[in-house]
């Protein structure tokens, strides 16, 4: 037969049949128990991972420089204003400071008004992916 190159490939072949037989011929059935606390992790995971989307949505950037005042920036905003989220995102050679998921450009503009007044040099951004 041409399909097998070489006797390697004939003899890998009859290894994972020796393994896979057995257990599909057996007819054994796994029960698996999940710790509750699992799906309630998964549930926190899921809302964290549709807050940080970075595609269709516009952002506030507030600071850019480097790792330790961009800490110090994000931690200032977190403690003024603990409705919006915030983020450090590093492009070479900076870190930028945004914050912000807004849906629509109207949102992220009233916001940038309330946000200039502490940050004045602050700007709306759209990132891409």
């Amino acid at each position: 037969m041409k399909i097998f190159k070489s006797q390697s490939s004939k003899f890998q072949l009859i290894i994972v049949l020796l393994f896979i037989l057995p257990v599909a011929v057996s007819g054994q059935t796994v029960t698996v128990e999940q710790d509750p606390q699992i799906e309630q992790l998964l549930t926190e995971k899921r809302t964290i991972n549709s807050s940080i989307t970075v595609s269709d949505r516009w952002k506030i950037q507030i600071f850019t420089g480097d790792n330790e005042n961009s800490r110090k920036v994000l931690t200032e905003f977190k403690k003024e204003v603990k409705t919006i989220d915030c983020t450090i995102i590093f492009h070479t050679p900076s870190y930028k400071v945004w914050v912000g998921n807004f849906k629509t450009r109207i949102e992220a503009e009233r916001n940038l008004i309330e946000i200039k007044k502490k940050y004045p040099n602050a700007f709306l951004i759209k990132p891409n992916k």
